[in-house]
């Protein structure tokens, strides 16, 4: 071999060790401080998930109770009143005063309109007149019945002439009795003049003024005025044709189940009535079965054709473990809830809902009466952190839900 091919191979190996050198220097000198980086990520990684070295996380707890839960069925319903009347007049005259405005309530037997009674009157005093006069020709007849009875006891008259005084005293009675049923149904005119209200409730619009004529017993039109009864009112609703045996048992039982109509929007608490009837067949169509509930409506919460939500008491579980309603959270696997331990660490706990009405749900699994679950702070929260208790006093810490959202739907939206 020529001395420049040797001195070539030589160059190639010294470059390649040269090489190999460097690399191995620089992947020691790095390698430190990646581990390092990693592990100062991983830690800070921990103590930004609350581990045992980060600082605990504050939350608001409520202590799970154990009690009687109301079963409550919710349904739509639409406000009906019990009875509405069309006034109309039952004589022909004219409407002389007017006494009740637009949208007044009344009771019964106030008055609301007056009809001109003169030829009322005028009649009634003709029929006076004749009862006078017939009573006159009565009066004529006992008297010639009875001398007619003394003459026939002195042989001085005939028998015949007494048979006709009777006669004619009879008739005489009659006509007295036939005038004085006239006076009496013009009297009975004369009250028609005075229309009042036949039932207590709120007048609607008036449609006949003062001045018009009006008919008896008039089938046309929309009549003088309606009077809507408001006070009380029922609810009518449907529940599905399952609900049957619970609502004959609740009516069975001589205690009406309560039941409170919720007005959307309103304000206050919503009227409290009572179920008082439950129709007396299933509608086939529609597989459900028709009731009424009965309000006393005295601040009028309750307007006829109103549509309202319906919120039925259907019975109660007894000695369930009860928690407020924001404690319930939804997950993929179900509805669950985070416990507080003794070492103020959370578990997450899957748990079965029994029923949820407002602010409060019932647990039938999953969760003991005592244990602490949390209300408020849920979001930051992950299985085996600490937390700092804030409260711990039952079921008031955390969010409510108003009136309107209460239902008694489970937590999956299936209705129980």
């Amino acid at each position: 071999m020529s001395r420049s091919k040797v001195l070539l191979v030589s160059l190639v190996i010294a470059a390649g060790a040269a090489s190999g050198w460097w690399y191995l220097s620089q992947h020691q000198a790095k390698a430190p401080g990646a581990t390092a980086a990693s592990a100062a990520s991983e830690g800070s990684g921990r103590r930004g998930r609350g581990g045992g070295d980060g600082p605990p996380i504050a939350v608001v707890t409520a202590v799970a109770e154990k009690g009687d839960f109301p079963v409550r069925k919710r349904a739509i319903g639409f406000v009906e009143t019990p009875a509405s009347v069309t006034v109309r007049s039952r004589i022909d005259s004219q409407i002389m005063e007017q006494h009740v405005t637009d949208g007044q309530f009344v009771k019964a037997g106030d008055l609301l309109f007056t009809l001109d009674d003169r030829d009322t009157k005028a009649q009634i005093a003709k029929d006076e007149a004749m009862i006078a006069r017939d009573q006159a020709t009565h009066l004529r007849t006992q008297a010639d019945l009875t001398r007619y009875k003394q003459l026939l006891a002195k042989e001085a008259g005939t028998q015949q002439q007494v048979d006709q005084a009777v006669a004619d005293e009879k008739s005489a009675a009659a006509t007295v009795l036939a005038d004085q049923a006239t006076l009496d149904a013009d009297k009975i005119k004369l009250g028609y003049t005075k229309i009042t209200a036949p039932i207590a409730g709120r007048i609607g619009a008036i449609q006949v003024t003062p001045g018009n004529l009006v008919s008896a017993n008039s089938t046309s039109g929309t009549g003088l005025v309606t009077i809507t009864q408001i006070k009380p009112i029922r609810v009518t609703f449907t529940m599905p044709e399952s609900e049957l045996d619970n609502l004959k048992a609740s009516l069975a039982s001589g205690e009406a189940p309560k039941v409170q109509a919720l007005v959307p929007g309103a304000k206050g608490q919503p009227p409290v009535g009572t179920l008082n009837f439950v129709d007396s067949s299933v509608d086939q169509a529609s597989g459900t079965i028709a009731a009424k509930a009965a309000f006393s409506n005295d601040d009028l919460s309750l307007w006829p054709g109103q549509y309202v939500d319906v919120d039925l008491e259907a019975g109660t579980l007894k000695d369930v473990t009860i928690v407020p309603t924001v404690a319930v959270q939804a997950g993929q696997k179900g509805p669950y809830v985070y416990v507080v331990g003794d070492d103020n660490r959370v578990s997450l706990r899957q748990v079965t809902v029994a029923l949820s009405y407002g602010e409060r749900s019932a647990i039938s699994d999953g969760l003991k009466p005592g244990e602490k679950v949390v209300t408020d702070g849920q979001i930051r929260l992950k299985d085996g952190v600490r937390v700092n208790d804030s409260n711990a006093s039952g079921m008031k810490p955390g969010p409510t839900a108003s009136p309107a959202a209460a239902n008694d739907t489970k937590v999956t939206g299936e209705r129980s």
